[in-house]
């Protein structure tokens, strides 16, 4: 059963999909209008199935897991772009250093 909804779920969406093409006449807001209604049609459908019900609430322990963050400051933000700007450049001149020594040495040797 819950195969058949979310096939009819998809119907749903891709006709929602199809009837935005076929009447490109008509005014966007008429098009974008109904394309989201298809698609909320189509969501509403598919959360009704087991697989639905799970991301749904994969969807909302995601939200109160992002909520747990602790974000950085712009202080913090800075400095931390401040080391890596620095590093990048120190292992920019290693490199081009170490190039420039075996460039010479394979000189030397040939």
């Amino acid at each position: 059963m819950d195969k058949l909804k979310l096939m009819v779920a998809a119907l749903i969406l891709g006709a929602g999909i199809g009837a935005f093409y076929y009447f490109s006449a008509e005014s966007d807001l008429v098009r974008v209008s109904s394309l989201l209604v298809a698609g909320v049609i189509a969501f509403l459908v598919a959360v009704q199935s087991t697989q639905g019900r799970a991301a749904v609430e994969f969807a909302r322990s995601s939200r109160t897991e992002l909520r747990k963050v602790v974000w950085p400051t712009g202080k913090e933000t800075t400095q931390v772009t401040l080391v890596v700007i620095a590093l990048v450049i120190l292992i920019a001149l290693f490199l081009w250093i170490v190039d420039w020594a075996l460039g010479k040495l394979v000189l030397m040797l040939t």
